[in-house]
């Protein structure tokens, strides 16, 4: 399974790359497996105060529909219209063109790194 050396993971499988003060986040290969076909995202809107540890949007897949926690806290700065028009990009490409939203944040929680999230994974 892919495992991006490069972002952090959350326990509850979203993805977070920091750039400048700017949170860039995703739900994981794994989760997007899981969940199996993606029908539906909803996200928080521009401007949105997110929490981190906290349901921030939701995502429905054929299967069930999962919550979408917020790795961060801070404002959201952009949310990825494309992904809301065609959701099955999240299943297509996780971690580039399925990236889901953008917080202005502060600080980070502790994350995982990517042999931390392999090993979560791979208990689960």
């Amino acid at each position: 399974m892919n495992i991006p050396q490069n972002l952090s993971y959350t326990k509850e499988h979203e993805w977070v790359q920091l750039d400048d003060g700017v949170a860039t986040v995703g739900v994981t290969a794994f989760a997007a497996e899981s969940l199996g076909d993606v029908v539906f995202v909803q996200l928080p809107a521009v401007g949105d105060t997110v929490t981190a540890g906290e349901v921030c949007g939701e995502i429905e897949s054929t299967k069930s529909v999962s919550e979408l926690f917020s790795p961060v806290s801070g404002e959201v700065t952009e949310v990825n219209k494309s992904v809301v028009d065609a959701p099955e990009t999240v299943n297509a490409d996780p971690y580039e063109a399925g990236w889901l939203f953008r917080v202005r944040t502060a600080t980070v929680p502790d994350l995982l790194d990517a042999a931390a999230y392999a090993e979560l994974i791979q208990e689960a």
